[in-house]
């Protein structure tokens, strides 16, 4: 007599747990063992004479004032004003650039319209139009904001234009001959086929949208990561400023992290179910 699936099912969990566990053990030890290193390096080479640690303190140094300024709230305040106004720009550039460019990839008289304009724009760095902005928005939310959307939007903008245009065309004959209407194409062919190339662009802003914050930071801001690490330095407190940098770090490979799983959800048609 077969067993009940409610009782087979648990046991096989724990085989494929125990079959897998090793292999991730090994793979998350492969992946920390250069950073253990890096780590190891910065706190003996200050400690050994190598680097002068007035300008480079030891990481036990940095890490006790990370702690101190998350203690007193800094830490969290800073880091919270930064992750509002980073967020906003690349959502906002996000809900910009991917209907954009859909629409130029797929439409020859949009991109032909449209093509001069972007050359333009895409060639000029968003920190050069840093003052542009701040003459015309203030240095207040606005601005840094818009900023981070400008920044944000040509990464998104380009790579989906580009996953557009490298659809396979054997599956837009397929598609075709199965009379599909256009947005029955796009919903079933297009965007699919252009998730991988689509999320490398909004992977690049991710981590736009919080370099280009923090320089924005350094001019006119009174919170924010960039605020604390400038300020850090002008008082001369590098601990304290190196503290800043390893938060931006730590959120940035969060952030980046968070959107490879969207991506692996999205694009999971991609990948095999077997073995």
């Amino acid at each position: 007599m077969p067993k009940p699936q409610s009782a087979t099912a648990p046991a096989a969990l724990r085989r494929r747990v125990a079959h897998r566990l090793p292999r991730l053990l090994l793979g998350a030890v492969t992946r920390s063992v250069a950073v253990v290193a890096l780590l190891l390096l910065w706190e003996v080479a200050p400690r050994l004479g190598l680097a002068d640690r007035t300008f480079l303190p030891p990481f036990s140094e940095v890490a006790d004032a990370w702690w101190g300024l998350a203690a007193d709230g800094q830490l969290a305040d800073n880091a919270r004003a930064s992750l509002v106004r980073s967020f906003s720009g690349f959502g906002i550039a996000v809900a910009l650039a991917v209907p954009l460019g859909l629409l130029i990839g797929w439409y020859r008289p949009v991109a032909d319209l449209l093509g001069p304009l972007l050359e333009v724009f895409r060639n000029t760095a968003a920190l050069a139009l840093l003052p542009v902005f701040v003459l015309l928005l203030g240095i207040g939310e606005t601005s840094k904001i818009s900023i981070v959307v400008y920044a944000c939007t040509w990464p998104i903008l380009l790579n989906t234009i580009s996953a557009v245009r490298g659809v396979d065309p054997t599956l837009l004959k397929l598609a075709r001959s199965m009379d599909l209407p256009a947005h029955r194409l796009f919903q079933k062919v297009i965007l699919p086929a252009s998730v991988p190339t689509m999320f490398t662009g909004i992977r690049l802003a991710g981590a736009v949208s919080i370099l280009v914050l923090v320089a924005a930071e350094m001019i006119g801001a009174k919170a924010g990561l960039g605020y604390l690490i400038n300020a850090s330095q002008y008082n001369f407190a590098i601990p304290q400023m190196y503290a800043g940098i390893i938060t931006i770090s730590a959120i940035g490979v969060a952030f980046n992290q968070l959107l490879v799983a969207v991506e692996r959800r999205l694009s999971s048609w991609r990948v095999p179910t077997g073995g």
